[in-house]
């Protein structure tokens, strides 16, 4: 059985997927790693360990500067290959919740137009074929017709994933991605000066991971 850390490396690696093949990057799935098969786009990273030692981690990537790898369990030295760590943060696991209905000031972003307006408060860019998969979710909290924030899940075998939550809307977006996949555990990650707002919406921390950066190009890590 798969532990928590696993099943949010896992939906991790499957959204990192989705958003590469969505921005026209070829990727695969190996047997103890994800993989895109040239530079991601950014703010996401190269290649996502789906094991705590796998074989080589970085092998068939271009290990230039800019190349990242998210090693989920925190295991790797990437220091002599020319790596440095960009940030260190915690997978977050809360088990399914009793079903419920989105909280009234959540909706749905269904269309270009509405998530080009989601994008600009989150402030990175996201493209419009995501809304087109039954995975994936795209969340807006509202005060009336004012966005104050929102998140993405994505739908993997055994889990949903929050991700790119922005604003002071923790209850309400996790409570909005729990209502679309209803009767599976949600998972993340967050860095120490979020993961109070994490654990205050249900969540417990379920294992360390850590992002790698050859330095010297745009940082092309999550």
């Amino acid at each position: 059985m798969p532990t928590p850390a696993h099943l949010a490396a896992r939906n991790n690696a499957d959204w990192c997927d989705l958003f590469c093949r969505a921005s026209g990057v070829a990727t695969r799935f190996e047997r103890d790693r994800w993989l895109a098969l040239r530079r991601s786009p950014p703010l996401h990273p190269d290649a996502v360990t789906l094991a705590e030692h796998p074989r080589d981690v970085l092998a068939g990537l271009d290990v230039t500067p800019g190349c990242s790898v998210k090693d989920s369990f925190a295991a790797l030295d990437l220091a002599p290959a020319g790596f440095r760590t960009l940030f260190e943060a915690e997978w977050i696991h809360r088990p399914p919740a009793a079903p419920a209905g989105a909280p009234p000031a959540c909706r749905r972003v269904r269309t270009p137009a509405e998530l080009a307006g989601w994008a600009a408060a989150h402030g990175g860019s996201f493209p419009p074929v995501l809304l087109r998969d039954p995975s994936v979710v795209v969340v807006g909290v509202y005060d009336g017709d004012r966005l104050t924030g929102g998140a993405i899940g994505n739908r993997s075998a055994r889990c949903a994933g929050v991700s790119n939550l922005f604003g002071d809307v923790w209850d309400e977006a996790v409570a909005a991605i729990s209502a679309c996949f209803p009767g599976l555990p949600l998972v993340g990650y967050e860095t120490p000066e979020v993961l109070p707002a994490a654990r205050a919406a249900g969540f417990a921390t379920a294992g360390e991971l850590r992002v790698w950066l050859v330095p010297g190009g745009d940082p092309h890590a999550p």
